[in-house]
């Protein structure tokens, strides 16, 4: 096991803005030198939710957020979900249940962040991970924080296992864009950019002048159709939350020259494990359109 110190400082890490995780998060017993853990997490962020369920005991976790219980939001299987009570992230909330640590994304309510530090509860940020590099260098210090290190050794190898799996035979790259409800668009120097690169395809924001994270009109996409459009329409069809873009006749029209594949919302919302089910759904989409 790592010295405390060398713990402390990888959670140090993990913070967004840099705020150091209190020492009370990782203790060495006053009567035998090996280290204790947290046993009240609370998560109030959905990627942490994810996190949590493949790297701490089930009994260290007593909240998870209200998020992961909406079949929209989650990261997780609703089943799993819901064996967990839900918080909102409220500060009354969180004191009710008197944490030891609490995990949340890098953005959190002024007043909660207050009421934490001020009554000394520990408080990890995690930052919201631009490479797959970065995510699992996140597992790693994570699984360390809550005493899990070979839990993370092992959910990080099988993100790698699934890479090399979703790794195409060749070097051809196909020309695709991942296009969310509204228009949104992840480009290049994203996260979902390099899953796209990796998976054997030329994510084309940057041919339209997109930035980062950007809005694409439906008429700059029609008149320069990708070959995929990876899209969150499928899991919403039919439903209130059904984007009438994808449904509108011009893309039926152009269904010889661009073809549209399921990519759910959930995938671009966090990395760590998603990042499995994330390649595994653009390699598959990769292999069926090559057998057209």
């Amino acid at each position: 096991m790592k010295p405390i110190s060398t713990i402390l400082a990888a959670s140090a890490m993990l913070l967004w803005p840099a705020t150091l995780v209190d020492a009370e998060v990782i203790t060495r017993s006053a009567t035998a030198d090996v280290p204790t853990y947290p046993k009240r997490v609370i998560s109030i962020n959905p990627c942490a939710d994810a996190l949590l369920m493949q790297l701490a005991d089930k009994h260290q976790i007593k909240s998870i957020s209200h998020y992961s219980h909406d079949e929209r939001a989650t990261s997780i299987g609703l089943s799993l979900a819901r064996q967990f009570p839900a918080t909102s992230g409220t500060a009354e909330e969180i004191l009710a249940m008197r944490p030891d640590l609490v995990v949340a994304g890098s953005h959190i309510a002024i007043p909660t962040e207050r009421a934490l530090d001020r009554l000394g509860i520990p408080l990890i940020k995690l930052s919201i991970p631009q490479s797959v590099a970065e995510s699992q260098q996140q597992i790693t210090e994570l699984s360390e924080i809550v005493g899990a290190p070979r839990r993370g050794i092992r959910l990080n190898k099988s993100i790698t296992a699934a890479f090399a799996k979703a790794k195409p035979a060749d070097d051809k790259l196909i020309p695709a864009l991942i296009w969310r409800s509204g228009g949104l668009v992840p480009g290049a120097g994203t996260l979902p950019g390099e899953l796209l690169r990796r998976t054997g395809f030329e994510n084309v924001s940057k041919s339209y002048g997109l930035k980062q994270w950007d809005i694409l009109p439906l008429e700059h996409l029609v008149a320069r159709p990708p070959r995929l459009l990876f899209s969150n329409n499928a899991e919403v069809k039919g439903s209130r939350y059904s984007d009438r873009l994808l449904s509108h006749p011009v893309l039926k029209s152009l269904s010889h020259r661009i073809t549209v594949a399921d990519y759910p919302a959930r995938l671009l919302h966090c990395a760590g494990p998603t990042l499995i089910e994330a390649v595994g759904t653009l390699s598959a989409a990769r292999r069926q359109l090559e057998t057209r």
